[in-house]
This record gives C-alpha cells, sequence and structure tokens, in this order.
C-alpha cells in the first residue's frame, strides 16, 4: 500500500524504536478478497465497500498512532507505544475482515439486489396492531435479567418520518445499583400488510449521569439511513430480513425460527410465540434469541452466547 511506503519516506528512526514496516508487507497476515464480484450483486459490492472503508480506517488510525509514538522521549516508552500501535492495527484489519464476512453472509441469505425499501406514507395506518407487535399507546412492558431492569414505554407521542407518522416508544435500561445506563426513544408504524416498520432511534448510552454515547443512532432518511421490519404481518420460519440499516450505525438483521415456539420462564409459560434469531453486521458476534408472545409482544430476550436471559415480568395497559 502506498501508505506503508510515505511512512518510510523520510523518516528519522531513533535508536530503541523498532523499524516501521511498510503496511503492504503486513498483507501476507491477511486472506485475500474473494475473487471480483459480479456487477449486478449490489448487496456484496456494498460489503466489500465497506471493507475497504474500514481497512482505510484502520490505515489512518495506525499511521496517527505512530505519529505520537515518534514524539515520546523515554525508548523503551517509545517502544511499547509503537508495538501497541502495531497489535492494534492488527486487530482492527481482524474486525474488518469479521465484519465482511459477516455482511456476506447476509447477503447469501438476502439475495444480490439493493436494500432500498419503497417507504409510500399512503400504505401505512395509524394504529399498530400487529399481533406479536402490538404497539398501543400508554401500554408499558417491564423485563428483569442479569442485573438489569427494562422499562419499555409506549408513549402517544409520534414523530414524522419520511412522510410516515411513526408511534414512539421511550426504553430505559437501569443497572443493579439503580442508575439508568441507556435512554431509547425509538420510532415505528405498520404498513397496510401488518408488518411493522422501525423507522428509527435515538439511543443513548449513559455513564454517572451523563451522555457518553449516541452510538446506534439512526433516523430513516437522514445519511443514507432506511427503514427496516421489525415484526412481518404473516411471519413464517425461515423469513430473513433487515430491521434497520445505516452502514457502520445500524445493521441488525432478523430470521424466523418458529411461528409456535413455546417457552417458559420462572412461573411463567407462554405458547404459539414466534422465535427470531436477531444479530447485527457489526456485531458478529452477538447473537440473541427472541419470543414474542400473541397480544403481548416480546416477552423473552436470551443472549445465546452467555445464556443470560431477560423476561418479560410485568404488563401493563
Amino acid at each position: 500500500m502506498e501508505l506503508g511506503t510515505n511512512l518510510q519516506k523520510g523518516t528519522q528512526v531513533e535508536r530503541g524504536t523498532p523499524v516501521m514496516k511498510p503496511l503492504f508487507l503486513l498483507a501476507s497476515l491477511f486472506a485475500a478478497l474473494p475473487a471480483a464480484l459480479t456487477a449486478d450483486d449490489f448487496c456484496a459490492s456494498t460489503s466489500q465497500k465497506a471493507f475497504e472503508s474500514c481497512e482505510h480506517a484502520a490505515d489512518g488510525d495506525l499511521a496517527l498512532a505512530l505519529a505520537k509514538c515518534i514524539n515520546v522521549s523515554d525508548p523503551a516508552a517509545r517502544d511499547a507505544c509503537t508495538a501497541q500501535a502495531w497489535t492494534d492495527f492488527r486487530d482492527a484489519r481482524q474486525t474488518c475482515r469479521d465484519l465482511y464476512q459477516a455482511r456476506q453472509a447476509a447477503c447469501r441469505k438476502l439475495g444480490p439486489d439493493r436494500y432500498d425499501p419503497i417507504i409510500n406514507p399512503g400504505n401505512f395506518v395509524s394504529q399498530i396492531t400487529n399481533r406479536y407487535f402490538p404497539l398501543t399507546p400508554g401500554t408499558a412492558l417491564i423485563y428483569e435479567g442479569g442485573g438489569e431492569h427494562v422499562d419499555f414505554f409506549v408513549t402517544y407521542n409520534t414523530r414524522v418520518i419520511l412522510g410516515v407518522t411513526c408511534v414512539e416508544v421511550h426504553d430505559t435500561v437501569t443497572n443493579s445499583a439503580g442508575e439508568v445506563i441507556e435512554d431509547t426513544r425509538d420510532w415505528f408504524a405498520q404498513d397496510k400488510q401488518g408488518n411493522v416498520w422501525y423507522f428509527g432511534e435515538n439511543s443513548q448510552e449513559i455513564e454517572g449521569g451523563l451522555v457518553v454515547s449516541l452510538q446506534g443512532s439512526w433516523t430513516g432518511g437522514v445519511d443514507g439511513a432506511k427503514p427496516g421490519i421489525v415484526m412481518k404481518g404473516a411471519p413464517r420460519a425461515h423469513d430473513f430480513y433487515r430491521q434497520e440499516f445505516l452502514l457502520e450505525e445500524a445493521e441488525d438483521l432478523a430470521e424466523v425460527l418458529s411461528v409456535s415456539a413455546r417457552r417458559s420462564f420462572g412461573s411463567q409459560s407462554v405458547e404459539n410465540c414466534v422465535e427470531t434469531a436477531e444479530t447485527s453486521s457489526i456485531e458478529p458476534d452477538a447473537l440473541e434469541q427472541k419470543f414474542y408472545a400473541p397480544n403481548i409482544g416480546q416477552v423473552l430476550t436470551i443472549d445465546v452466547r452467555t445464556n443470560q436471559q431477560i423476561p418479560l415480568v410485568r404488563h401493563c395497559k
């Protein structure tokens, strides 16, 4: 790569500082990309371009980190700084590959088409009555598990996104110390076919009472963000779909595993649930199993990696 060569040009390497290898010499650490994609495989082309962007970002972060190391006077500390920069770079490049593979795996299920859903405001209704994801204003669902308390409240507020009037849901996550660690506003709307669409979210991560991140926030129509389906009107086993779409920020996916699942948790038992597996192309290791009960909505989330369960403990209308 040209960036690696430029790092060498005109660089005075101080005694005690490891020689900085050109980036192209690290190519052997990473497997080659697949063969050139066909011109009409838009999904795969999107994931490849996102991969290239990720690699360029890793290159830039390395260059900046090495620049900072140059100004460390102590030789041992400088060596440690440089070594850490290269370690972080290798980790970042591996992450790029992991994200690429996750996106490509999704594309194999989604197909080659562009993800560009047609949102016609005239095809949406004013109320969300989907059997497995009803959102009646004033309804509260409360979940507890894994040291967390989650309040999911369907507000009376609405927001117009892409010309569609969406219902606003306010959900908060509180830790075992009673501190709110997440505060989110979500916007949903239902089309005439009964599908519940997810139009965006404002997600705040909170530490010590202060907002520390808005990561994951997106709004349909802004910066290329596009709505997805959170629950189909007539879900069928093996349905696979995007729940949201904004590259690098919102790439959740869902697959229907069953439409007649039965699940017991605590003293509760629910039948005829829609069971889904939900993951994200930007969190390849994340996998959640969710159960949606008729006329209630989501009743249980299981983190497949840790087996942590967060069940519904109260449903108020």
